[in-house]
């Protein structure tokens, strides 16, 4: 994959399920099965290193998700991949609808106030399970409820603006 492609992080190994191979995942889907329908994977572990698994299929069980990933053949395989991330290039993804955003489509977008004042770019989004929240840096870090229309008020990406009701003192 060139170092140009936009990956998106969409899940994580949390270890093996059974003796045969079978991987627990935590997906960032919705459905958590969709995972699935996005590929192809790049795992990376924590040391950085990456490899590109072809095939990989799965199922919802009571205990969440488990993945086979061909090669990954018994128990002590599926462990060494423990925590590995799951990501696939953002042109595995469908469009989003009107008014729904990849986070990683917002990411590097200029934002600015309704008076004008330039707060940074988009650094990156996280969620705080009451709302999402979306990091502006620029002389400083500036965390912003994604609210629309109460404190985003528009997202241009022609421009490559966001446009936030937001007081530059805060």
């Amino acid at each position: 994959m060139e170092p140009t492609t936009r990956r998106i992080l969409l899940g994580r190994i949390h270890g093996a399920f059974g003796v045969r191979g079978e991987l627990k995942l935590e997906s960032f889907t919705e459905p958590a099965t969709a995972i699935f329908r996005y590929q192809p994977w790049t795992l990376r572990d924590a040391q950085g290193r990456e490899s590109n698994p072809a095939g990989a299929h799965g199922r919802e069980t009571h205990k969440g998700v488990v993945a086979v990933i061909p090669g990954v053949a018994d128990r002590d395989a599926a462990e060494a991949l423990r925590g590995s991330e799951i990501w696939v290039p953002r042109s595995a993804l469908p469009p989003p609808q009107a008014g729904e955003y990849y986070w990683v489509d917002l990411e590097g977008l200029r934002v600015v106030n309704l008076e004008g004042i330039d707060f940074g770019t988009v650094s990156h989004l996280f969620s705080t399970g009451a709302n999402d929240v979306l990091v502006a840096r620029g002389d400083r870090e500036r965390m912003i409820p994604f609210l629309e229309p109460d404190y985003i008020r528009s997202v241009d990406f022609d421009a490559g603006v966001v446009t936030v009701d937001w007081d530059a003192g805060f």
